[in-house]
Order: structure tokens, then C-alpha cells, then sequence
């Protein structure tokens, strides 16, 4: 890349970056995508090989552009996913390079604007947008040393069983990628070990409609901060197979042994956490009170939509519930591999300016970094609970858009 300027530099080449380029072009804003792989290249690569959206087609999309081969209540596969987002970029004609990673990000002195440095050369910009999203750095917690047997791997490396050695397998965490793993593995046969946490679990459908239409109509995805206590709960949600509820007391009927949260290690031992029927019970908890809202929308409004009594049959507890593993003998249960599905850390550390906190968080409203010139789109709870969904940050990329657009107006003033 010869030396060049830009107006706006969007840095990520996934759903974040393509919605912040369609909303600069629509606003008349120069602007280059550099995206340091191909587009969407984390749903090829970085995901397991049968993982579906979490949402039907008609809701998981940009307005501009449906999924051609799949029904509106479809779930894409991630295949599927990342070549409409190569299509969506065709179709908006976004300015991206791809196979070029930012590796840093200063502030001019004395000038407006960021000398960005890349592995193709250097570029100025006058405003940056990072859309890196909030998938970048696996988290595995410090618990179990590298050389205690199993072999271990964050869910973003797992691709199928036939990738594990032989024997049981526990999976850690019950956000929706670890029910869906741990699920997986047992069906190919595997025994299965699943440590939850604590948990949000809505219907995948209730009275004729998905969770995503009720989230909408009932003005959950609105929400502008998580309420107290849930800022790291995960939510429990399957496209998998059709889609379908999490129920952990299927997953237990299925043969999963259920455990609480992974606590500690010692000696060839994993110890678990007292918790696991209170995390199960607070998951029924949020799957209820979304069926009364539910209800209580349904009448308020008067919509024809069939009763579906049945939802509200949750069972006995399995015995792994009621009488829970607190500790396994790792070798005693022929658990030779661990995957941990404990989420992503963020990585800015290449963008090198005032924007963060003492913990590394981005600081920012609704995108808007505190480093002014600085923009974060695709975190979840950017602005609302949407925003790390796909239609989510499309919605935000606006935003942000027109942030950019008023203050480039104030410049040329």
C-alpha cells in the first residue's frame, strides 16, 4: 500500500465493518475497509463445522438483502453466513482490502487525524472506526494446567467430535455454544460432562412465534443496559437441528452429566461449585416470566395466536440436579478432553490512543469513543442489547455514521 489518506477508516471486514461502509456511502463519506483476512472469515474458521445462526433468516440480516436460498424461518449455516456477507459486499461495492492488518494506531500531534501503520504500509486517517467486534482473544480461565492430561480448546478452535481423542469430553459453559457442543458430542456417542453457569434460557419459539419477534415486540432488544447482576450472563439459545428450547432437563434425559461451575483443580481433580440447581432453577425462572410477558402481550392486544399450555411443563429435576457431582477424578471418568466455552476477551492493542479504561474496556457512548475520532461498533451492549447481533449493529453503524458525517461538516466549517 503506497502512503495515502483517508476521510474514515473502518478496521474489520465482518458484519461490523460492512454495515459502518454501507451507511458512510450512503452518506457520501470516503471511506476504506481493511480487514486482515477475508470478509467474515471468523464464521469460516472459527467456528465449529455444524454451527447454524442463532436466529431465523428472516431476522439474522442486514434490511438490504435476504438469504436467497434458505426460508424465512431458516437458521444460515455459517457458511451460509459468511458468503452473504461476501455478497453484501459485492452489492454495496464496500472499499475493502483484505489480507491487510492494522498493527497500529497513534494520534497525529499537532494535526488532526491517526497515522495508522499496517502490514502493507502506512496510511493517514482522519477518523477510525474499529470493528473488530468482541471476538478476539479466547478466554480460558487458569484452572486446569496445560500438562494435566486432557487435551484442552476454547470452543472458537473446536470443529467436530472426530476432532477429539477418544473418551469423555467435559464442556464448560452453558451459553449457547456449549449446550450446543456439549449436545453434539453426545450424540455422536461421546460421554459428556457439562459444567453451567448461570444462564438466561427464552423459548426458542412460544405460541406460533421465535424468541427474536418477542425480544422485539415486547422491547427487549431496546434495552440499553443489562439489567444488575446479568452483565455477564449468558443466554442459552439453539438453531441447531430446526431450532429448538435449551432444556437442561433434556440434555440430562440425552445422557449429560450436568454440573455446576468449574471452581478449581487440584491433584487431577476438577471441584465444581455448589450452584448448579440454583443456575437451573434461575433459568427457568427468566424462560417463565418470558412466557407471561408473553401472555400478557397476547391479551393486551388481542392477537389470535394458539395456547401452547405444554411450554410451561418443565419436569422433575434429573438426578445430577438433585444430587449434583461436586468433584471429578478427571482419569477415573475417562475425560481426555476439555473444551472451554468461556467466551473472548477484546484485543485493542494495537489501537494506541486514549479510549480505555483501567481494565482495557473501550470508553464510549453508543460508539463514540471519549478519544474523539475514535469509534467502537459491534460490542455487545454498544447501545443496546441488539448490538452485537447482526441486524444490531447495522442499526448501530447508522449512528455512528451520522456522528462522523456531523463532525466532518463541523471541520469543513
Amino acid at each position: 500500500m503506497s502512503r495515502q489518506e483517508v476521510d474514515v477508516l473502518v478496521v474489520g471486514g465482518g458484519q461490523a465493518g460492512l454495515a459502518m461502509s454501507e451507511h458512510l456511502s450512503d452518506a457520501g463519506v470516503p471511506h476504506l475497509v481493511l480487514e486482515r483476512d477475508r470478509i467474515a472469515e471468523r464464521w469460516r474458521s472459527q467456528r465449529w463445522d455444524s454451527l447454524v445462526a442463532n436466529g431465523p433468516a428472516w431476522h439474522d440480516r442486514f434490511p438490504g438483502l435476504e438469504f436467497g436460498d434458505l426460508a424465512p424461518g431458516d437458521f444460515a449455516s455459517k457458511d451460509q453466513i459468511a458468503d452473504y456477507f461476501e455478497a453484501y459486499a459485492e452489492k454495496i461495492a464496500a472499499p475493502v482490502r483484505t489480507g491487510v492488518e492494522v498493527t497500529s494506531v497513534r494520534r497525529h500531534r499537532g494535526r488532526p487525524g491517526f497515522r495508522v501503520r499496517t502490514s502493507d504500509g502506512e496510511l493517514d486517517a482522519r477518523f477510525v472506526v474499529a470493528a473488530t467486534g468482541p471476538f478476539q482473544r479466547p478466554v480460558i480461565p487458569p484452572i486446569v494446567p496445560d500438562d494435566a492430561g486432557p487435551l484442552q480448546l476454547h470452543s472458537s478452535s473446536y470443529k467436530n467430535p472426530a476432532q477429539l481423542p477418544e473418551g469423555g469430553v467435559l464442556v464448560v459453559g452453558a451459553g449457547s455454544s456449549g449446550v450446543q457442543i456439549a449436545e453434539e458430542l453426545r450424540r455422536s456417542g461421546r460421554a459428556v460432562h457439562l459444567s453451567v453457569g448461570p444462564h438466561d434460557r427464552p423459548p426458542r419459539r412460544y405460541r406460533g412465534r421465535d424468541f427474536c419477534w418477542w425480544l422485539g415486540v415486547l422491547g427487549k432488544w431496546d434495552a440499553e443496559t443489562p439489567p444488575r447482576g446479568a452483565e455477564h450472563v449468558t443466554i442459552a439459545v439453539s438453531g441447531a437441528r430446526g431450532g429448538h428450547t435449551v432444556d437442561f432437563r433434556a440434555l440430562a434425559a440425552l445422557g449429560i452429566t450436568l454440573t455446576g461451575r468449574t471452581e478449581s483443580y487440584r491433584d487431577g481433580t476438577l471441584h465444581f461449585a455448589p450452584d448448579l440447581g440454583a443456575n437451573i432453577a434461575a433459568g427457568d425462572a427468566n424462560y417463565l416470566s418470558l412466557l407471561d410477558e408473553a401472555d400478557a402481550y397476547i391479551a393486551r392486544n388481542g392477537l389470535a395466536l394458539p395456547e401452547e399450555p405444554e411450554a410451561r411443563e418443565l419436569g422433575p429435576d434429573p438426578a445430577c440436579v438433585t444430587d449434583p457431582v461436586r468433584e471429578l477424578d478427571l482419569a477415573a471418568a475417562g475425560i481426555t478432553s476439555i473444551v472451554w466455552a468461556t467466551g473472548f476477551a477484546v484485543d485493542y492493542s494495537w489501537l494506541r490512543v486514549d479510549a480505555f479504561d483501567e481494565h482495557g474496556k473501550p470508553r464510549h457512548r453508543r460508539g463514540v469513543s471519549t478519544e474523539p475520532g475514535v469509534y467502537f461498533l459491534g460490542l455487545p451492549w454498544l447501545a443496546r442489547r441488539g448490538s452485537s447481533f447482526i441486524w444490531g449493529v447495522w442499526h448501530d453503524a447508522k449512528f455512528v455514521a451520522d456522528h462522523i458525517t456531523i463532525q466532518r461538516d463541523y471541520l469543513r466549517y
